[in-house]
């Protein structure tokens, strides 16, 4: 098991977390990909059917104070539908994130304590510990969701982006050189 492997970073555990808690939404799963697609022509060769799927690109934020070891992040999901309740489906989703991670200091509570239970991760084939203390959390939601449906009118029936941001501390330093095997 590995602390502290490159590999193992926020956005890893907040996407395990809400997976794991977006289970039972009347669908199978909700598989996280980072940053695709990225054409026309990916989204349409390489978009599961029949399902919902969500993609995310992990945005580091400027500090706000000038303390190093609060970090900010921010994720943005990207989630797809294209199942035959795919209106349904995003208005669960984004409502079961909405709920699950807009709370602050309450969401970053349930977060540390499930990854505290969770004891580890596995991302591609590394088991993961917990390596991140969360401070709080906030949501926002894109005004231009549209785009995203547009763009993949072909075999996307819906779409919807939002912002998760959250401010997290390492538990052990990040400056050691023991990067285990990951």
């Amino acid at each position: 098991m590995s602390k502290t492997s490159i590999l193992n970073t926020p956005a890893l555990w907040v996407n395990h977390y809400l997976q794991e808690k977006m289970q039972g939404l009347g669908f199978e799963s909700v598989p996280f990909f980072p940053s695709t697609p990225s054409t026309l022509n990916d989204l349409t060769e390489l978009f599961p059917t029949g399902g919902v799927m969500c993609t995310y690109d992990r945005l580091i934020r400027m500090r706000r104070n000038p303390f190093p070891h609060i970090k900010c992040e921010q994720l943005l999901y990207y989630f797809y539908a294209t199942a035959e309740n795919s209106v349904i489906n995003m208005v669960k989703i984004t409502e079961q994130v909405l709920r699950l991670l807009d709370r602050a200091d309450e969401t970053a509570e349930d977060i540390n304590k499930w990854a505290k239970t969770k004891g580890t991760i596995m991302v591609e084939g590394v088991a993961l510990e917990p390596n991140f203390n969360f401070h709080s959390f906030k949501v926002y939601q894109l005004e231009e969701v549209r785009d995203i449906i547009d763009f993949g009118t072909a075999r996307t029936y819906g779409g919807n982006k939002m912002i998760i941001e959250f401010d997290y501390n390492m538990i052990i330093d990040p400056n050691q050189k023991t990067y285990g095997t990951a």
